[in-house]
């Protein structure tokens, strides 16, 4: 997210709760969006990163248009068919958490952009993070963060991030 996307609100909010830390110009959030899912305004999802390789490679690939899906609605890329059939046989194994937002805004009740190269997989799970700092930030107590995050995604997943300002 950029740092003139945020509102003052937002960005004195989320440094007093998780401390202090800078963020990064990234691909905006569409902030007029209520979906859940964090898209571009085309609806590509994970900056169209395939959901799979943080699983199977064990880092993040950027995918290609030539092995699209759209997963209720929304379109994301994986880098080759294997991926792409893995993905369509249990998405829920492979779709990142809170929607692919910051999990640290997450668990302070935001949705920011989270950055498909800061990331880490958790019990099987895949969380994403605004910037390095942030994930380094959030690292510090991964369970805390979660179990915020899992309280507040509920009552922040369909609104937008105008709305939680």
């Amino acid at each position: 997210m950029s740092f003139r996307s945020l509102s003052f609100a937002s960005l004195a909010a989320v440094a007093l709760f998780a401390g202090s830390f800078t963020f990064t110009s990234a691909p905006a959030v569409v902030p007029d969006s209520a979906s859940a899912v964090n898209t571009d305004d085309k609806g590509l999802a994970l900056q169209g990163y395939d959901a799979v390789s943080y699983f199977t490679d064990g880092e993040p690939q950027k995918g290609s248009p030539k092995f699209t899906i759209k997963h209720d609605g929304v379109t994301y890329y994986f880098a080759s068919t294997e991926h792409l059939h893995k993905f369509k046989a249990n998405p829920a194994a492979y779709l990142p958490q809170f929607g692919g937002f910051c999990a640290m805004g997450t668990a302070h009740g935001h949705k920011l952009e989270g950055d498909p190269n800061v990331w880490r997989i958790v019990d099987k799970r895949l969380y994403l993070n605004n910037n390095p700092d942030v994930g380094k930030r959030w690292s510090q107590d991964i369970p805390g963060n979660i179990s915020h995050a899992d309280d507040n995604w509920p009552q922040i997943k369909d609104k937008t991030p105008k709305e939680l300002e």
